[in-house]
């Protein structure tokens, strides 16, 4: 379900948002809608103790990680390769 907002603004406003929805390719509403929810995601809302805490506890962790992105890349690859032959196929084959 739907509800519409009604929100105040300046005529100079207004018309700064319908240039810049229509710079973008948007409606105006598609426009505020996204802006809206940008704006929402930008604000926490959740512990921070608890944020903080999960961080820490995922930093404290020693996986093995290779030296660099290239071989990091080459060695999921070969992976994926290795699979593709033992007629495992993929992530593609869901």
């Amino acid at each position: 379900m739907s509800k519409r907002l009604q929100v105040v603004v300046k005529d100079e406003e207004l018309e700064r948002y319908a240039r810049t929805a229509e710079a973008v390719g948007m409606t105006m509403s598609e426009w505020v809608r996204q802006s809206l929810r940008a704006a929402e995601r930008e604000v926490s809302t959740a512990d921070v103790e608890a944020k903080l805490a999960a961080i820490r506890k995922a930093a404290s962790y020693n996986f093995p990680v290779p030296p660099d992105v290239d071989t990091l890349l080459a060695e999921v690859e070969d992976a994926r390769l290795a699979d593709i032959e033992q007629g495992m196929g993929g992530v593609d084959d869901a």
